[in-house]
């Protein structure tokens, strides 16, 4: 059927957004946090490097945005983007 999205089209209408997310939400996060003062719940310092801090907050962000983004998608009912006002089918 012409206008429907593939898998790997749903999936990506997913995955990019929150791509662009992660990365706006890491931005704002380390404009006021300093990678080199964390500490693990109080107790000892994070012993990681300044970008292996960043690498893995924003792989955190993404997932957590991804999995937002999906469940919005499987509770919408798959629907195409653009057949807002068509029946599902």
């Amino acid at each position: 059927m012409a206008g429907r999205l593939g898998k790997v089209e749903r999936v990506l209408l997913v995955l990019w957004p929150a791509f662009v997310m992660a990365g706006v939400l890491e931005a704002l996060v380390f404009a006021v946090v300093d990678p080199e003062s964390l500490t693990w719940f109080g107790g000892p310092p994070v012993e990681l490097s300044r970008q292996a801090v960043y690498t893995i907050s924003f792989l955190i962000f993404w997932a957590v945005i991804s999995a937002a983004g999906g469940v919005s998608a499987v509770l919408a009912g798959h629907q195409d983007v653009g057949s807002a006002g068509a029946e599902p089918g």
